[in-house]
């Protein structure tokens, strides 16, 4: 069941023999629990991708011809995790999306660095780095970098549909690190499920941390929650896979996510 930040920091004080609390504020103990909650929400949100944070974004493009392969993340993106592109030709009404790869920074500048700039259709932009870039101009993007884990890079762009990328024409989705509200009545952004393991954390570090004293109950039963939640998130996505020794029926490459900007 979800619970409330005023009930979970209830819970713990009412576990550690604290005093009685009718608000985070009440007291410097509750205080300081409601922070340890809150720092445990964060870490917790960090060890893995959490299905329900998965959400679409929109890119923010350049708009500029002197990048017009330039697009940034919007703030709090954990890791993007799909990122498709409209290849649709001026004049087509029916839209063509489709998967743009990411490549690392390295194998990125290696392969635009075989094209010619005395073609007309490349073009020589300079990046915010100040590092020469190799782009085509006569289509649309198939492979994407990223230099500092915020701008996305594109390969290439095709200057008869538009001058520049469009944010307009990109289908994304990232794992996104919600918002926190230190009030009483916030409630944690997190499945009903996880909500054992996650106040038992937090007594065992209140515990620790407040009291100096190991929770040894809350310990066990936070790192039995943990293994549990651990099963659970394999199979919504898509069971255990264990190794296959026999016919590899899937040639094709898998995608790769990038991690975006905290």
């Amino acid at each position: 069941m979800k619970k409330t930040l005023l009930e979970i920091v209830q819970e713990i004080l009412n576990d550690m023999d604290s005093d009685e609390v009718g608000s985070i504020t009440d007291t410097m103990e509750s205080s300081q629990a409601s922070e340890i909650v809150k720092s445990t929400y964060f870490a917790m949100l960090s060890n893995r991708n959490w299905p329900h944070t998965k959400k679409p974004i929109q890119l923010i493009a350049s708009g500029t011809p002197d990048r017009p392969t330039h697009m940034t993340l919007p703030e709090g993106v954990k890791e993007l995790s799909v990122l498709n592109y409209n290849k649709a030709k001026g004049g087509e009404t029916r839209k063509h999306y489709k998967s743009v790869r990411y490549l690392d920074p390295d194998a990125f500048l290696r392969r635009q660095n075989y094209l010619n700039n005395d073609n007309d259709n490349i073009d020589v932009i300079v990046d915010v780095t100040g590092v020469e870039l190799l782009i085509k101009n006569d289509k649309a993007p198939e492979y994407f970098t990223s230099f500092d884990d915020t701008v996305l890079v594109f390969d290439s762009y095709d200057r008869t549909t538009d001058s520049t990328l469009q944010n307009s024409k990109v289908q994304a989705s990232a794992y996104i690190y919600p918002t926190w509200s230190h009030l009483d009545d916030f409630v944690p952004d997190l499945p009903a499920e996880a909500f054992t393991s996650f106040i038992e954390e937090a007594k065992a570090k209140c515990s620790f941390k407040l009291r100096q004293v190991v929770d040894q109950k809350a310990e066990q039963e936070a790192g039995r929650q943990g293994r549990w939640l651990s099963r659970k998130a394999r199979r919504i996505a898509g069971g255990i896979k264990y190794p296959n020794y026999g016919r590899n029926s899937n040639k094709r490459g898998r995608d790769v996510t990038f991690r975006g900007s905290e």
